[in-house]
């Protein structure tokens, strides 16, 4: 029988976005509630922060409900984005995020952070090329880069133990070497290299010195270096007496954006989004920043098929230049996420499961490798699946994220609410408690 389909549409037809998108939705099929459903299940792996949207909601609300639409709004605006919004998004982000300032005209806009993602790999990268990521890292960069653009992803190993972050990420020049050496013997081109920070799944943070470092190798190689900061005010207080005692040394989050305003170079870029600072992931904002005048030229004349909605542009245009307000969310979004993340360290320590010690992002990176039954990609999906069925708490497993050790899995601590949390922990540390007994 001849499929309906293209070729194209047939490889997306059978390749699942996410290797844990059926569980999601039985889990929200069967979701708890602490009087409705006191044994219904708990997701805690999509990055999602819902601690703090009420406190934006009203805001929305209050301006969408008493302010006039402006005559732009229904009409067609540039394709990279609104002017207003531009000089918004500029504004906010060398207001709270870089500490530098950004001119509007070097912003760009597109739905979600996947939509930047797919466009940045498009302008910048040939079919072909490598995407190099030190891995573990987020399983749909692998899509995102790969589903259009035809980038190939390369998860670049620097550890095999989670105790080896326990100061942060790894990545040296050698690496990078090494990666270019092995890249360039299998005959490919080593072209784009993306770093995130603070990073998703372990919450480590990339200090300026290193940065310094890697743009340059970056620079002298023609290697276009993107650094995705999409929970750059997402950050942990470390001196929180619950989880002060984790950390090796005292390290702030610094925006690239230092680096790249310092260096002015065309292979340099950031990545941000409103998704996951703001929690928001459903407005779909992203934004890629860049000093490479011809990259937003083509960015810019391609954007069209990913044009945000005028409205989003318009509320958030005003939420974002309210700076009394931004500043008061971010501070209290901070204090939730770090109560949220301490009530989450302190039970897998309590339990004597290992973690990384996370400085910012929404995720805490955990060893479950003890309760293996086979050290595999399968045996690891066994145990996440056993994991699920018997706890209802559904957490992302490593399978997907590029690292070599099995076991590991990313729990997405804000997903919830502070008081679900707790249920949560307790049906981990009950499964953890039965698993060692048995």
């Amino acid at each position: 029988m001849t499929d309906s389909l293209s070729s194209r549409g047939a490889h997306a037809a059978a390749s699942p976005l996410r290797i844990d998108y059926d569980a999601l939705r039985e889990t929200e099929r069967d979701r708890y509630h602490p009087t409705e459903n006191p044994q219904g299940k708990i997701p805690l792996n999509i990055a999602k922060n819902r601690l703090s949207w009420p406190d934006l909601k009203a805001r929305v609300e209050s301006i969408a409900g008493s302010e006039s639409i402006p005559d732009w709004v229904p009409s067609y605006t540039a394709a990279g984005g609104a002017p207003g919004f531009r000089q918004a998004l500029a504004h906010f982000m060398g207001t709270h995020l870089t500490g530098c300032s950004i001119q509007p005209d070097e912003v760009v806009v597109s739905p979600g952070a996947t939509g930047v993602i797919e466009m940045t790999a498009f302008v910048l990268a040939e079919e072909g090329d490598v995407a190099v990521i030190p891995a573990p890292c987020y399983p749909v960069y692998t899509k995102d880069l790969g589903n259009f653009s035809k980038v190939e992803r390369y998860d670049l190993i620097t550890h095999h133990e989670i105790s080896e972050l326990a100061d942060g990420p790894l990545l040296t020049v050698d690496d990078l070497e090494r990666a270019w050496e092995d890249i360039t013997d299998s005959g490919r081109r080593f072209r784009l290299l993306i770093l995130t920070s603070p990073d998703n799944p372990t919450g480590g943070i990339y200090d300026v010195d290193r940065l310094n470092r890697i743009a340059d190798w970056c620079i002298a190689h023609q290697v276009h270096l993107i650094v995705n900061e999409i929970y750059g005010l997402s950050i942990i207080d470390t001196g929180h007496p619950d989880i002060r005692d984790d950390y090796v040394s005292q390290m702030t989050f610094s925006s690239f954006a230092q680096v790249m305003k310092a260096r002015q170079s065309e292979y340099l870029h950031l990545w941000y989004s409103l998704s996951k600072d703001l929690g928001i992931s459903g407005f779909r904002v992203g934004i890629l920043w860049t000093l490479n005048k011809r990259a937003l030229e083509a960015y810019e004349n391609l954007n069209l098929t990913h044009s945000l909605s005028n409205y989003t542009q318009w509320v958030l245009s005003r939420v974002l230049t309210e700076d009394e307000f931004i500043n008061d969310f971010i501070t209290r979004n901070q204090q939730r996420l770090t109560d949220s993340y301490a009530l989450a360290a302190r039970s897998f320590r309590d339990m004597g499961v290992p973690y990384v010690p996370a400085r910012g992002s929404l995720f805490l990176w955990v060893d479950l490798s003890e309760f293996l039954e086979e050290d595999s990609e399968s045996g690891e999906m066994s145990l996440w699946r056993k994991l699920f069925d018997e706890t209802g708490v559904l957490l992302t497993p490593g399978v997907g994220f590029g690292h070599t050790k099995h076991g590991l899995f990313r729990v997405v601590y804000p997903c919830v609410q502070y008081d679900e949390l707790e249920v949560a922990m307790i049906r981990l540390a009950s499964y953890v408690e039965k698993r060692r007994s048995c």
